[in-house]
């Protein structure tokens, strides 16, 4: 092909001819130009990167040639850009995050390639893409969540890459024309809402991994066993934390005697039968009344391995601490043997006694 000296013609379309060799990067000098086609020719090596030069281009059309390498930059600087197609040519490398500046784009086409690596970010930015294909390369990764920006997509085609993941469920908002999403590694549940209840309109074959869906399909059912499984290991372990705490308050409630009613003790001398018949008629239902339910108001003192609840007893009113030992907090119960192995061995009247354990 030979340098370009086309003047003051805005549209340039030499698609479907034999030119051969590469783009002259003299093809720059056309800074003008809205639209150039060039498909269909044996045209070969790299896209020229004065093609940057055309700051009010709105086609660009490269399609069926055998250009090779990657995509110049340069050309994601045409922010006018309206339609890209650079199918069915030797292109490779991985799409660059530059895709985004094309905030105009509304047709993207790069199928038949040899592009690879993981779609941008950045794609999600083309908010104007109606038609976006990148069928037969070797993209791979999860379809980016910046997709769930491409409200206005109608025809999206995947199919032939590595893609992996789930199908977004999001897919089901769009008003999608035709969805290819075949020959790749998807794996999970097909979506059964919006373009997914109509099989004419969408594919999925050639994903071993897929199941459910609609029943046109024909996928195999997905299996329920880690839902059900995570269901019961949610709830197997709020049942052993309340049987925790029950049995942290219920095994092992500390009874200790406050002897603080000095007066009532003065007159009412306590015998020892009678200290007897209390120690083994108090019952936890007991304790829970005495201390208004081991209510915040009784509480008298927390520590590492329990609370103490002050409480009144019986007719005459005795008052009691109760303290109430955590079984789940490791040391709780070695801690409670010392403390009753030193309370048995010292008497002091600054020390209260144990009096029962329930």
């Amino acid at each position: 092909m030979q340098d370009f000296q086309v003047n003051d013609n805005k549209f340039i379309d030499f698609s479907q001819n034999r030119f051969s060799s590469k783009i002259p990067k003299s093809i720059g000098n056309l800074s003008l130009i809205v639209y150039l086609h060039l498909s269909e020719n044996n045209l070969s090596s790299e896209i020229p990167s004065t093609l940057g030069n055309f700051k009010n281009l709105l086609e660009l059309n490269l399609s069926y040639n055998n250009l090779s390498g990657p995509i110049a930059r340069e050309v994601f600087s045409i922010f006018p850009l309206r339609t890209l197609d650079l199918s069915q040519n030797q292109l490779n490398g991985s799409l660059p995050a530059e895709i985004g500046n094309l905030k105009n784009l509304e047709y993207f086409n790069v199928s038949r390639n040899n592009f690879f690596g993981e779609v941008p970010n950045t794609l999600g930015s083309c908010r104007s893409l109606e038609f976006l294909t990148m069928k037969g390369n070797s993209f791979r990764g999860n379809i980016p969540s910046t997709f769930s920006s491409l409200r206005g997509l109608q025809i999206l085609d995947l199919s032939h890459n590595n893609f992996d993941g789930q199908i977004p469920k999001y897919f089901e908002m769009f008003n999608f024309r035709a969805l290819n999403l075949s020959f790749n590694d998807f794996d999970g549940t097909v979506p059964e809402g919006g373009v997914f209840k109509n099989a004419t309109v969408f594919s999925v074959v050639g994903n071993s991994k897929l199941c459910g869906g609609i029943p046109d399909l024909k996928l195999p059912k997905c299996k329920a066993e880690y839902s059900k499984k995570k269901r019961l290991s949610f709830r197997f372990k709020i049942v052993i934390s309340m049987a925790a705490v029950l049995l942290s308050v219920i095994s092992v409630i500390l009874v200790f005697l406050v002897l603080k009613f000095l007066r009532r003790s003065k007159r009412v001398p306590v015998s020892s039968d009678s200290l007897h018949n209390l120690l083994w008629n108090l019952s936890y239902h007991t304790l829970f009344q005495a201390t208004n339910g081991f209510s915040a108001g009784n509480l008298l003192g927390a520590g590492s391995y329990g609370s103490v609840y002050k409480g009144t007893i019986g007719q005459e009113g005795t008052s009691v601490a109760v303290k109430v030992l955590n079984l789940s907090t490791r040391g709780a119960l070695k801690s409670f043997i010392a403390e009753c192995e030193a309370l048995r061995n010292i008497r002091h009247r600054n020390l209260v006694k144990v009096l029962t354990a329930c």
